[in-house]
């Protein structure tokens, strides 16, 4: 994709500026139709609105616009019959739309072009290919975001260790892990939403680089494509790529959500953790050990991040050393954006089946969440409320405290009394009000915290307000 109207040397559909025809190795390095034939339904309703405006105007006759609009409905007909025929000598996907709307209506197909380049064309088409991966994107976050909230409400009062450092630090609930996620995919949601606003500007009408001479209405277009206006400066309309880069962008952000998420499931369905459980649907086996089982679902997805990333990246060095206006180089935009978005659409959708299907192993999670002293900062915290003693002291009495109990293969609240009292005397018996896995929950209840009664109040909210979403969506 992405053809200069300065190409006419790499197809005979151009003028007859050239007697030889294209090298081999020009069609080889010039052809886009590989990957850019995916543009075809946007290239088309680019089309109707410009044919549209065109007869509108008066710049061609009602009757060409009629006879345009027609043959381009049934070239989508046949497109979506998979009855097309993508010709790899005519480079791209407007040359080859364009060659078979002649072939159905003859010499009217000619007039289409008029007041248009493949180069406004083209920004045209990638805007509208963009901009609908983000609608479909926000609509599949929903659903996985929805998903999540689903699980956390009936898991909001299920343990399980939270971790910094990959050590445990503090009871949680599943509920609550899950509920951060919900935050971190409303995030991309955000980010999509305003790539999106800044997106939506209409390009056609930039013709080359200069506008046109012809006396358009660019806004009939933009409103007929539902951009809420043209773009204005024509130089800008047919070399920018920003929206491209912020597209992937908030991309690679939102598949390094998804790919730190599919690392926890990898690990939590490790014997070692034995946290949660999937599915055989979603899981393989071994070639060779038949006790497997693999989370290959999340590993694909924890993986898919690498092809996200590398695209913003790819885009980068591509746009960064270019003049305005249109550069050739301007063609590798495509694939690896068309790749990358596909990566994130199809991990998402992974990542929502396995959220669906995984079931927690309540007991393994409850254990662990009572290991490593997970409750010291719930002494440490009564040693504050209770004694008065400043934070920095109550530090230091838990860290002896949790020495002791180290020492004698003790769980915090199975050490005796007299054990903590032989560190510092005041404490009594009320301790062990703060130092079971439930009690440490249960006093979570600052804004935002992990009590049952927090996350299921969350939970709830968020499901109340993604179902209203998604009906009205």
């Amino acid at each position: 994709m992405s053809h200069s109207d300065d190409d006419k040397s790499a197809n005979k559909m151009w003028g007859g500026r050239f007697s030889a025809p294209p090298a081999e190795i020009m069609e080889e390095i010039n052809a886009s139709i590989g990957f850019d034939k995916v543009l075809a339904p946007q290239d088309i309703r680019g089309s109707k609105a410009h044919a549209a405006m065109l007869a509108e105007q008066g710049i061609i006759t009602k009757s060409d616009a009629r006879e345009i609009i027609k043959g381009l409905n049934q070239v989508s007909a046949e497109i979506e019959a998979g009855s097309f025929t993508f010709s790899r000598a005519l480079e791209d996907v407007h040359m080859n739309v364009e060659n078979r709307l002649k072939e159905i209506v003859g010499p009217a197909a000619g007039r289409l072009h008029t007041a248009r380049s493949r180069n406004d064309q083209v920004a045209l088409d990638f805007r509208l290919f963009v901009r609908d991966r983000l609608d479909e994107f926000d609509r599949a976050l929903i659903v996985l975001k929805l998903a999540l909230a689903a699980k956390a409400e009936i898991h909001a009062g299920t343990a399980m260790p939270g971790f910094t450092h990959l050590q445990p630090a503090q009871p949680v609930t599943f509920g609550h892990h899950l509920m951060a996620y919900v935050e971190m995919f409303a995030r991309d949601r955000s980010r999509f939403s305003d790539a999106r606003s800044r997106l939506n500007e209409c390009p056609l009408g930039a013709a080359a680089l200069a506008g046109t001479s012809f006396p358009i209405d660019r806004h009939m277009t933009a409103k007929a494509l539902g951009f809420d206006r043209p773009t204005a400066n024509s130089l800008d309309s047919v070399s920018d790529r920003d929206f491209v880069l912020e597209a992937l962008a908030a991309a690679t952000i939102c598949g390094v959500h998804l790919s730190r998420f599919a690392e926890e499931i990898v690990l939590w369905m490790t014997p070692q953790f034995g946290f949660i459980r999937l599915s055989d649907g979603l899981t393989t086996g071994s070639s060779i050990m038949p006790q497997k089982r693999n989370p290959d679902a999340a590993e694909l997805a924890r993986a898919k991040v690498g092809r996200i990333a590398g695209a913003f990246q790819s885009i980068v060095i591509v746009m960064k050393g270019l003049p305005l206006a249109y550069s050739k180089d301007m063609q590798e935009d495509k694939e690896v954006t068309l790749d990358a978005l596909s990566s994130l659409a199809l991990a998402i959708t992974a990542m929502t089946r396995m959220v669906e299907d995984m079931e927690p192993n309540k007991d393994a999670m409850r254990a662990a969440s009572g290991r490593g002293y997970s409750t010291a900062t719930d002494l440490a915290d009564w040693l504050v409320r209770e004694l008065k003693l400043p934070f920095r002291e109550a530090h230091h009495v838990t860290g002896s405290i949790v020495k002791e109990a180290e020492k004698r293969k003790l769980d915090l609240e199975k050490l005796p009394l007299e054990a903590m009292q032989s560190i510092e005397p005041r404490i009594s018996n009320a301790v062990y009000s703060v130092l079971s896995v439930e009690n440490s929950l249960a006093s979570r209840t600052s804004y935002g915290g992990t009590s049952p009664q927090n996350v299921r109040k969350m939970a709830r909210g968020w499901l109340k307000r993604l179902e209203k979403e998604l009906t009205s969506g």
